[in-house]
């Protein structure tokens, strides 16, 4: 059985279990740079989660919740993770993230 694509409502339980390291994950759908399917998640960790000596484990996290929680193993598109601090949104001012 193939999963479902998932809703951001999903997403934003998975962001209330993972904070305060956490701060959002934005989700979207669309073909990737080859045309393939995709769902791409943005997330925001707090400044806190983004040091050196916690990034790693914190990103593994998230990954993991991602891919069980949402069954993303079981969907046709190919899951794209990508991390950004609290402070470098703020410097970059990326709607896409916000």
């Amino acid at each position: 059985m193939i999963a479902t694509l998932p809703t951001q409502e999903q997403v934003d339980r998975i962001v209330r279990d993972l904070a305060p390291d956490v701060v959002h994950i934005r989700l979207n759908v669309r073909p990737d740079w080859s045309d393939h399917p995709a769902v791409y998640f943005r997330v925001i960790l707090s400044d806190e989660a983004s040091q050196r000596d916690r990034l790693a484990s914190v990103a593994e996290l998230v990954r993991g919740k991602l891919s069980a929680e949402l069954r993303l193993d079981e969907l046709d598109h190919i899951p794209y993770v990508r991390f950004r601090s609290q402070s470098e949104q703020a410097k970059l001012c990326d709607p896409a993230w916000d």
